[in-house]
């Protein structure tokens, strides 16, 4: 009788935690009433993530920047506590393809034209408002896009004008990423001649920190030194580190989260 009663109450436990809303701020984890439910109680705050599909070296996978910008944006919202987080943009302006150039040159990336992907933002945007959200943030982890989410965003505050909605695009993310976290690195001793512009010691040690398992670590560090013609511009990946890492990621989600609790102050 006793074994009876203890399988009942664990049933009737596991039956309570399943009635409950999942723990989650990804939107793809939400059904739309869970969503709506969300929204209703104040997490009208909405994180765009944009990555991109490109080649980061041989020993890179092609998606560092889609698994790199979701973990990020998932601290960000958990930070934030009013946040959701959408679904990577996965396809973003890489180079031509006739005749290839750029990141184009390397198999596996993808690239859509700048008009096509402005039109994309703008539209997931306008999605996001309809359901609800006023706050829009976006979220650009690559360089070669920055001007035109800013101009996405640009487009959108100008359509939205007296809606009481506004879109985002806080500097400080990328600006943290990039040329931030080339500061926190010098400041650990890290010579400019590693750290790199693209697939170099920074963007490999910020992957090893989210989603070490897109990095064939044994084999870069028996690798001889990578450099252009492998798609590795102005570093050396071989020293790369989650230690290292785990100092960009740490400034990036701070930086991040007090630039938009200050953009959004009042609203």
């Amino acid at each position: 009788m006793l074994r009876t009663f203890a399988v009942a109450i664990a049933l009737a436990a596991a039956q309570a935690a399943m009635a409950q809303p999942p723990k989650t701020v990804q939107l793809e984890d939400l059904t739309w009433t869970e969503l709506r439910d969300e929204i209703h109680a104040g997490k009208t705050t909405i994180l765009i993530p944009i990555g991109g599909t490109e080649q980061s070296g041989p020993y890179v996978a092609l998606g560092k920047h889609n698994a790199r910008v979701k973990a990020l944006a998932q601290r960000i919202a958990e930070g934030l506590g009013n946040a959701i987080v959408a679904p990577v943009i996965a396809y973003v302006p890489e180079g031509g393809y006739a005749p290839p150039t750029s990141h184009m040159r390397f198999p596996g990336t993808i690239t859509v034209p700048d008009d096509v992907f402005e039109k994309t933002l703008e539209s997931t945007a306008n999605s996001f408002k309809v359901h609800g959200f006023t706050n829009i943030v976006f979220l650009g982890d690559h360089g070669g896009y920055q001007n035109d989410v800013r101009r996405a965003a640009a487009q959108l505050n100008k359509a939205w004008t007296g809606s009481g909605a506004r879109a985002f695009v806080p500097p400080e993310y990328y600006g943290t990423s990039s040329d931030g976290y080339v500061q926190i690195l010098r400041q650990h001793g890290v010579p400019d001649s590693e750290i790199g512009t693209h697939a170099g010691l920074a963007d490999t040690s910020l992957l090893l920190a989210v989603a070490p398992q897109m990095v064939r670590l044994d084999k870069l560090k028996s690798a001889p030194r990578p450099g252009a013609a492998d798609g590795v511009y102005g570093g050396d990946p071989r020293h790369a580190s989650a230690e290292l890492g785990q100092l960009g990621i740490d400034a990036i989600v701070s930086r991040t989260i007090e630039a938009i609790r200050k953009d959004t102050a009042g609203r």
